[in-house]
């Protein structure tokens, strides 16, 4: 099965904030074909030959049990046991993502398991979609197209704003994911309207991001301030704890006191403050335990400058 390689440091940072703004659900086939555990893998090839699939879950209920790909049936008619019920020949041991997962999950599962598609789950642990290569490729296709027709119109119209000074307070609720990415969206789209440099642009959608995860995931909930100067972009995440009790262990890359809960949604991979610092010009994090936290980042602006120096 060829992998999905998308992320690298090659891709177009503007691929690469669809990729972070879009979540699993966005992208998710919801139409789903899907047999029982008696259907035989005869029927079930006739039905992935009708839809031009390659691959049926299994699932009675909204219940996964398996899935049968094309290989399973290639290897039935090859072994003689086309005729097999489904539960004798499905794969069982299935790895699965949950519909709040950042595409971005998806597409490195894609690329580390080498598999083509994934079922998708919502948070009852309920089948609702299923998602493969072809509709990651197709969904950032249209969104790129997006992105080509407003840059067309930006370029027979004013920006939307001058610099001068700008500033705005976010509200971010513990485990508030539906809201999640909302501030870092309007960040952007602020920006952009200032026709600044576009990886500018991106190491301020970075920040804004994870420091906006962080809120909802590993804080009581907080504020996220954006301001907006002549000379810089500036972000101050600020929370009502538990606080940090080793400031210099949570820099750690892949350091996370995520709970398997979260994990499973796609967040604490420990990378969420290491990204803020390498984006940033100046980084700091003052922490008390028990009283909370505040990360200050700020981007420099620098006049003139073009996409070739940075």
């Amino acid at each position: 099965m060829n992998a999905l390689r998308l992320i690298n440091d090659d891709t177009p940072s503007f691929v690469l904030e669809m990729i972070f703004q879009l979540k699993v659900k966005d992208v998710m086939t919801r139409d789903l074909m899907t047999a029982d555990r008696q259907t035989s893998l005869r029927s079930i090839q006739h039905m992935m030959k009708a839809k031009a699939v390659t691959g049926i879950p299994i699932e009675e209920n909204k219940r996964l049990f398996g899935i049968i790909s094309l290989e399973d049936i290639i290897r039935a008619l090859e072994g003689g046991y086309i005729d097999d019920p489904a539960e004798q020949r499905m794969t069982r041991n299935l790895i699965v993502l949950e519909e709040d997962m950042p595409l971005s999950f998806a597409i490195n599962y894609m690329d580390k398991y080498r598999y083509g598609r994934f079922p998708v789950l919502n948070i009852r642990k309920e089948l609702v979609g299923i998602i493969t290569s072809r509709d990651i490729i197709n969904k950032l296709l249209m969104r790129i197209n997006e992105e080509m027709t407003q840059l067309e119109d930006k370029l027979v119209r004013e920006p939307d704003h001058t610099m001068d000074s700008y500033h705005k307070t976010f509200i971010c609720h513990r485990f508030d994911f539906e809201n999640a990415g909302r501030a870092s969206t309007e960040i952007k789209k602020y920006l952009k309207g200032l026709d600044l440099d576009r990886k500018l642009i991106r190491r301020a959608a970075v920040a804004s991001y994870e420091l906006e995860i962080n809120l909802v995931v590993h804080s009581q909930g907080g504020t996220l301030m954006f301001e907006a100067e002549n000379d810089r972009i500036r972000l101050i995440a600020s929370d009502q704890g538990p606080g940090i009790a080793d400031v210099d262990e949570v820099m750690k890359e892949g350091f996370s006191t995520a709970n398997d809960w979260i994990r499973s949604l796609g967040f604490g991979a420990g990378m969420g403050l290491p990204n803020v610092k390498r984006v940033s010009d100046v980084f700091s994090i003052k922490s008390r335990p028990g009283v909370g936290t505040t990360v200050l980042s700020e981007i420099a602006i620098k006049k003139g400058e073009s996409d070739e120096d940075r």
